[in-house]
């Protein structure tokens, strides 16, 4: 029974060390028969120490690089998706231009009239204010009017009356 034990024991630490070390070791002990050291167990553990470093500088690498095209992927999503923002912005201005142009172009000309209309009313009604103001007359001052005269209907009098000379 003892020795059922122990090989239960050594068939564990064999899987033991074919999980941890793998190919690793194998590959270590076939270099050190290979070159045959003076001192097998130091090489041996520079060898592995040398292999460890190896190993995790490629694993850095790989997810280094897993990561990098990952923000690669992401980068390009982004830059599709702001392209077709920008594209769907454009077609929504030239939407809006060829169905608000009209409208625009009517208020604006309606704008333009209804200004223009109320200049006029505004011009209008200050020349008919300035009119019929109370204290001026229509007449220019200085000038010769002619005032018909009340003796024959339809006939005016040719003589020329001048205001009078007003004196301050």
């Amino acid at each position: 029974m003892a020795e059922a034990g122990q090989e239960c024991a050594l068939r564990m630490e064999t899987d033991y060390l074919k999980r941890c070390f793998g190919n690793c070791l194998t590959q270590a002990l076939a270099e050190v028969a290979k070159v045959r050291p003076s001192d097998p167990i130091e090489y041996l553990a520079h060898w592995l120490h040398h292999y460890r470093k190896i190993t995790k500088a490629q694993e850095e690498g790989r997810q280094e690089k897993i990561q990098l095209k990952e923000e690669y992927d992401n980068s390009l999503k982004g830059t599709r998706m702001t392209e077709m923002l920008k594209q769907e912005e454009y077609q929504i201005q030239q939407e809006y231009e060829k169905s608000y142009q009209p409208l625009v172009s009517a208020a604006i000309s309606t704008k333009e009239t209804i200004f223009m209309e109320e200049s006029t009313k505004s011009l209008e009604n200050e020349a008919l204010k300035q009119e019929c103001l109370p204290g001026t007359s229509s007449t220019i001052p200085e000038m010769p009017q002619q005032i018909p005269s009340s003796d024959s209907p339809g006939q005016t009098d040719r003589s020329v009356k001048t205001p009078p000379e007003i004196n301050y």
